[in-house]
């Protein structure tokens, strides 16, 4: 056996720590709203006749993921009466926000976008806003459960359970809306939060974060205090960092050309001919098996060239996996060639999309984990929502041979902002510990 297999067998160990299990489990309770609020909607918005303009716009539905940074001091800090004092913090509001997006997702589908496309927004902001709430305490939750070294890690078993649940809410919501509806469809993955829930109720609060609710109290009492401990002092401690206005730009660009491929990755595939059967089968569980598979090598990746440079390497590949979808815009709906290529782009996204969330974290300081790791990530959905609401106009006006080539050059400012980061501040990742451990 080479010295290289023996490294890679001993990393691979990791993954099966019970803590890792648990946040397997909750990265699919985080990962089931997603493409109910994206993808999966903007196919049923695309089926009742919504222009790609207007689609494209209704990923300002999701703004929630982008602003949730200006709430996670909330989360991080302020009890919930009574479910606080018997959960704990952390538990209380994840089991608070799970429960809202069950409702919601129950809600969105008993609406008809064709008749009243209000309605289904208002819903969607809703389950938004619960979904992200969520996705700030799994976030902290994840950092202040798993040690440094464990991170990477941990980035990959929960990218493992959110891209299953993409199984679910991509591939399954669409074969049911197939065969029953969309309501049903919408049913069906509000009963599948149940994995969420039950995993909150028997899963124990972060020893890190185990304070009584009488503690919370005594903060809220001396209002002052608790503004400069869960307001101002995560901020202030997250602008210490060297070059932190160029880590925010980066972050809000890394996956830019990622973004405007997803925001219209469904009403491609059905305006050149695949069905939804097909889209779900292929796209929605081939595909998020294949990301499945590139998000735990990301993850043995980043142990073993680290995370600066499996960022980079995953980068240029995500960039270059766009072309692709511009060669299945000219051969047309052949299923093979639909495997083919989310092949490579779902490989590349998965071990770019550990790697990105394994550097997110390791911008943390333990102290701040819920406000700061939301913060970043909030500039990570900013792409997202905000810049790629424009793809649906740039559908409209060009062909989806050109939109695609114009998807991997919106990649590129990403890339060589990462490459000038690495070279000026190639100790970035370790400032954030090194910083707590001094406090």
């Amino acid at each position: 056996m080479t010295v290289a297999l023996r490294v890679w067998l001993k990393a691979s160990k990791v993954y099966l720590d019970r803590r890792l299990l648990v946040v397997m489990a909750l990265g699919f309770s985080a990962g089931m709203p997603l493409l109910l609020v994206y993808g999966t909607l903007s196919a049923w918005l695309t089926e009742s006749g919504v222009s790609f303009t207007v689609i494209g716009l209704f990923s300002w539905a999701s703004t929630a993921y982008a602003l949730k940074f200006l709430w996670a001091p909330l989360v991080d800090r302020v009890p919930i009466p009574v479910l606080s004092r018997l959960l704990g913090q952390r538990r209380s509001w994840l089991l608070l926000a799970q429960t809202v997006c069950a409702a919601s997702m129950i809600a969105i589908g008993s609406t008809t976008p064709a008749d009243d496309l209000m309605l289904t927004a208002i819903w969607a902001v809703v389950l938004a806003c619960a979904s992200a709430t969520q996705d700030i305490v799994i976030d902290a939750y994840r950092i202040e459960t798993l040690e440094e070294e464990e991170q990477g890690a941990g980035a990959a078993t929960y990218q493992l359970g959110y891209r299953v649940a993409l199984i679910a809410a991509g591939a399954g919501a669409l074969i049911i809306a197939d065969l029953g509806g969309w309501f049903y469809a919408y049913l069906a993955m509000a009963g599948l939060m149940g994995v969420g829930i039950v995993t909150t109720l028997i899963s124990p609060e972060p020893p890190k974060q185990q304070r009584s609710p009488e503690e919370g109290g005594r903060s809220l009492a001396r209002y002052g205090r608790w503004i400069e401990q869960a307001i101002v002092m995560p901020f202030k401690d997250f602008m210490t960092r060297p070059g932190w206005i160029l880590i925010l730009l980066f972050i809000m660009l890394y996956k830019y050309g990622d973004g405007l491929l997803g925001v219209m990755a469904n009403p491609f595939y059905l305006d050149i001919g695949f069905t939804k059967t097909e889209i779900g089968l292929v796209s929605k569980t081939y595909g998020v098996a294949m990301t499945i598979i590139g998000g735990l090598v990301g993850g043995l990746l980043v142990v073993r060239v680290g995370i600066m440079r499996a960022l980079f390497s995953a980068g240029i590949i995500m960039a270059l996996s766009n072309l692709l979808f511009s060669a299945l815009a000219l051969i047309g709906p052949s299923v093979p060639a639909l495997m083919l290529v989310i092949s490579a782009e779902n490989l590349a996204n998965g071990i770019g999309g550990t790697a990105f969330i394994a550097y997110l974290s390791s911008l943390c300081s333990l102290a701040y984990t819920a406000t700061q790791y939301a913060l970043v990530s909030s500039f990570m959905n900013f792409a997202r929502t905000i810049f790629a609401s424009g793809g649906g106009w740039l559908a409209d006006q060009v062909d989806w041979a050109i939109y695609f080539i114009l998807t991997t050059i919106a990649a590129v400012p990403g890339l060589l902002l990462l490459l000038y980061i690495m070279k000026r501040y190639p100790n970035q990742t370790q400032a954030a510990r090194d910083r707590t451990s001094l406090k």
